[in-house]
């Protein structure tokens, strides 16, 4: 009897063992699974794609094209005319017409509504008087300045050396009349340098000076350096000092009435490059 149960307390004992042993199995396959699991990956973010770099197309600066009428000071003649040729060289469908005159007159013919897209003066107050009369689009830009000289003929005959000379016995002066700026510019000189002359005639434009001086119908007058300079080997000049001297300023500016607003703005822009300043020196001018 003994011995039976003992043989049963055996068999339970290894029931219960085995059983314990298939529960711990069980138990460690679960743990390795729990450990064995892999978490989900932890969101990144996508690789980042670099575009291709934008560029923005050069802008294209449109071409000048169509007329326009340019009203400027009698002293731009012979600039002007070169800086037309390269403006309409690089804008070979753009076509520009100069009138040419004293400020003073072409600020009257603007007044009275002659056709013009743009006008420079060869000062400031008689830009001012277009501005003035609301004549103007936009505002005027400084594109150059001038000072004077005493134009003499060619080998100055007369020995002229400075200002004093212009109010000796003997030698006839003319000179631009005060309304344009050369008279102006004139009358401000020889106040400064406390002289009073009579001169022969009063011109309108200076032109009119440089033509009468080296036609020999005067002695001298007093003109812009660049008329001296225009006129090469059939005049000469006679320096002004600084302190008695005066500079002008040239303003330009596009008209209220131009009929060519965009090519007359082209026009103002290219005087005032680098290739319109380059123009502009080389006649004398100097840079605004």
């Amino acid at each position: 009897m003994c011995v039976l149960m003992l043989h049963r307390s055996r068999t339970r004992t290894l029931v219960t063992l085995a059983a314990l042993g298939m529960l711990l199995a069980a138990c460690g396959s679960d743990a390795n699974s729990a450990a064995t699991t892999t978490a989900a990956p932890v969101a990144t973010d996508a690789p980042t794609t670099t575009a291709a770099p934008t560029t923005e197309a050069p802008t294209t600066v449109p071409s000048a094209t169509g007329s326009i009428v340019v009203f400027a000071a009698s002293s731009l003649t012979d600039a002007f005319k070169a800086v037309g040729d390269a403006f309409t060289a690089k804008n070979p469908d753009a076509k520009v017409t100069f009138n040419f005159a004293g400020s003073s007159d072409l600020v009257t013919q603007i007044a009275n509504g002659a056709p013009a897209d743009v006008f420079v003066s060869a000062d400031e107050s008689n830009m001012k008087k277009v501005t003035d009369a609301g004549n103007n689009a936009g505002d005027p830009v400084i594109i150059a300045r001038n000072s004077f000289e005493i134009i003499v003929g060619k080998g100055n005959p007369k020995g002229i050396t400075g200002l004093a000379d212009l109010a000796k016995p003997g030698n006839i002066v003319v000179l631009c009349a005060e309304a344009v700026p050369c008279g102006k510019g004139a009358a401000t000189i020889l106040k400064n340098a406390g002289i009073t002359l009579t001169p022969k005639s009063l011109e309108d434009k200076v032109k009119g000076v440089v033509t009468k001086v080296t036609t020999g119908e005067a002695d001298a007058g007093i003109v812009f350096v660049t008329d001296v300079k225009a006129a090469g080997g059939n005049a000469a000049g006679v320096e002004i000092p600084d302190a008695q001297n005066v500079i002008s300023k040239y303003p330009i500016v596009v008209t209220k009435e131009a009929t060519n607003a965009a090519t007359a703005k082209a026009f103002i822009d290219f005087v005032d490059s680098a290739d319109g300043q380059a123009i502009l020196a080389k006649f004398g001018f100097l840079a605004p």
